[in-house]
């Protein structure tokens, strides 16, 4: 195992604060919010309550209620809210051991609401991992010590994969399909989307992993754990991952970007009130990669994520504070000025530009980025 030098402190950025969200549009639903997802297409938000209901955002403001929820109920919660890779398909799962699926294909706001959605239901088992195939209509989703991958087109199992040391903790596809990562209690298992029954290649670990993500080519595989520590794999390498150490707390967050720096793309980490970035030193993997810590945030971090095809990336925090960074420059921050209590923040990219959602209790609110000019230049 090649290991990391501890993260250490680095000196201030440079902080010009500038204009970076207005308010676009904010509404009302039955429950706090649970969950949303971006369209890939970036021509739609889904938003999803405690009491099951589910609506679509436009980029426009406009919206409309895909799902009723029921109000005051202990089971209706929708945990889990995924578009498709193509956006054609958009699937949820509830509390109750429910996932509802809904084909979007030709469907917009001007047209009737679609049907009763496809559905299934696994009794009381606690879904909230669901990932969708990066080029065809299958959806994975965890059931207690348990994978399975569904066909939303045929409306049939694909696969049922087992999690022999405990539920399944995080679900990715390789970005060609060519393998489903799951990760659960000391370990991470791959199996082959070509043969399903094949037996998983194993990348061990020491702790439970907490966020897991994969390089937009697939090359690495990156586990932040309960213990502190990441771990980084290359694709093909299951017995030497990199390992870093010394965060605040464990590692909840983590962005790949899209870009390459030198021979490898960066990655972002998130945990506590920091936020690292991680840079591959040089072609030769022994030399590993070096740490920065980008240094703004004073309540927890809640999301980070990299704009499409560059190297912007921004962080949000618990308090409602917002960093754009190019590399480890502070480029502009900006406070939404909301009560931290009760509440929640997302960041999300439609068309390009970064979008935070933000939530207290029922209420929702978007914030539209400023145009290039103002925040991204």
């Amino acid at each position: 195992m090649k290991k990391q030098p501890r993260v250490k402190r680095q000196p201030d950025v440079k902080k010009q604060p500038r204009k970076l969200f207005s308010r676009l549009c904010q509404g009302e639903l039955q429950d706090y919010v649970t969950a949303l997802t971006w369209s890939p297409q970036g021509d739609r938000l889904a938003i999803a309550s405690a009491a099951g209901e589910v609506i679509l955002v436009e980029p426009s403001g406009e919206r409309r209620v895909v799902w009723e929820g029921q109000a005051n109920s202990q089971t209706c919660s929708i945990n889990v809210l995924q578009f498709s890779a193509q956006g054609r398909w958009l699937a949820a799962a509830r509390q109750a051991g429910e996932v509802y699926c809904w084909d979007l294909h030709q469907w917009d706001l001007q047209q009737p609401l679609p049907t009763e959605p496809l559905s299934l239901t696994h009794g009381d088992s606690w879904i909230d991992q669901l990932v969708w195939h990066p080029t065809q209509p299958l959806f994975a989703f965890g059931l207690g010590r348990y994978v399975q991958v569904w066909d939303a087109a045929a409306w049939q199992v694909v696969a049922t994969l087992p999690c022999e040391l405990s539920s399944a903790l995080g679900l990715a596809w390789h970005p060609l399909g060519n393998w489903l990562a799951v990760t659960n209690q000391q370990e991470i298992r791959l199996w082959n989307g070509a043969d399903w029954d094949a037996e998983p290649t194993v990348l061990e670990m020491a702790s439970a992993g907490v966020a897991l993500a994969v390089s937009h080519r697939g090359e690495f595989i990156a586990s932040g754990n309960l213990d502190r520590t990441l771990l980084m794999w290359r694709d093909g390498v299951i017995d030497s991952p990199w390992r870093m150490q010394g965060f605040s707390g464990k590692v909840r967050q983590l962005a790949w970007s899209k870009p390459l720096v030198g021979s490898a793309p960066l990655l972002a980490s998130a945990s506590g009130k920091d936020v690292v970035l991680w840079k591959k030193t040089s072609q030769d993997d022994a030399e590993g990669w070096k740490p920065r810590l980008l240094e703004l945030h004073q309540g927890r971090v809640e999301a980070i994520a990299f704009q499409p095809n560059t190297l912007l990336l921004a962080s949000a925090d618990a308090e409602g504070c917002i960093g754009l960074w190019r590399k480890d420059c502070l480029l502009a921050q900006r406070g939404l000025r909301l009560n931290p209590r009760g509440f929640q923040l997302w960041l999300g990219i439609l068309r390009g530009a970064f979008w935070p959602l933000t939530g207290k209790r029922e209420n929702w609110t978007i914030w539209k980025a400023a145009s290039s000019g103002q925040g991204f230049g």
